[in-house]
């Protein structure tokens, strides 16, 4: 949440030739609502219903860059779902930076409560574990977009041998 995904992804797919997939976005239109009203209506375990049957749905799609939910690849099959067939790759961001980027945000029902920052901190820390187990980093945290880019086609590069 926060890191720049759907800013980055569209522009990777753009250098790849590749479709551009946003699950958040997906998953707003096929519901017909917002994720803050899919919280609300529905929960929690309701969206990320949603968000594990997508990772299985596109999970046999290629030549696309798809920008996950901050919260999909938290659920561990959600990751053994996506990475054997896909380079996947987590952008980092200081807390700080993110506090910076989010603190005025009002779609973010994850850091819904009374200290949004102290949410943010307590999710951060909650997903560490789940994050540090994605193959691939990259600190966005001072990064331009096509920064970004860069660092994640050099990846992909290292790990095809594409050039």
């Amino acid at each position: 949440m926060g890191t720049g995904k759907s800013t980055v992804a569209p522009l990777l797919a753009e250098a790849l030739g590749w479709a551009f997939v946003d699950m958040d976005a997906l998953i707003k239109q096929r519901e017909g609502r917002t994720i803050r009203e899919i919280f609300e209506a529905a929960g929690e375990a309701y969206f990320r219903r949603l968000e594990s049957d997508l990772c299985h749905e596109l999970n046999g799609w290629r030549e696309r860059v798809i920008a996950t939910g901050g919260g999909t690849l938290v659920d561990p099959q959600n990751l053994a779902t996506v990475a054997p067939h896909n380079l996947v790759i987590c952008l980092d961001c200081a807390p700080d930076v993110l506090w910076q980027r989010l603190s005025a945000a009002t779609d973010r029902p994850m850091l819904d409560g009374d200290d949004a920052r102290a949410r943010l901190e307590s999710l951060l820390a909650a997903r560490q574990p789940a994050y540090a187990r994605i193959p691939h980093h990259i600190d966005v945290s001072y990064r331009s977009p096509d920064e970004t880019v860069a660092v994640a086609l050099e990846i992909r590069r290292l790990e095809t041998g594409d050039w």
